[in-house]
């Protein structure tokens, strides 16, 4: 947990674009973005992935879900936006520590995948 990224992120060890913060979640701008919005939100606890998720964890992961609308339309995003979780080696996950993708601009996003 101490080399986790998002965790030195949280505790203010790596500097970031701080989109909001409470007691349990973090919201930041990527630094990739992939669309003209393209912000995260993470638990403050660090939980690897969706996959390690269990019931102890459904206010937290409820927290992120409620607060994405109002995030979304805090950053411009009133007319809708893509929101995403990569889970593990499969779902492309990058970062092992849950994050919840917010993405959205102008403009329709393009297809979801690739076929």
């Amino acid at each position: 947990m101490n080399q986790c990224i998002f965790c030195k992120i949280v505790r203010g060890e790596i500097p970031s674009r701080k989109v909001y913060e409470d007691e349990d979640i973090f919201a930041f701008d990527d630094i990739n973005p992939l669309a003209p919005v393209h912000f995260m939100i993470i638990p403050k606890i660090h939980l690897p992935s969706l996959a390690e998720a269990d019931p102890s964890h459904q206010a937290v992961l409820g927290k992120m879900l409620a607060m994405a609308g109002t995030l979304a339309r805090s950053q411009g995003l009133g007319d809708g936006f893509r929101s995403i979780i990569n889970t593990g080696r499969i779902g492309r996950q990058e970062v092992y520590h849950l994050h919840l993708h917010i993405l959205g601009g102008p403009e329709p996003l393009g297809a979801m995948m690739g076929k």
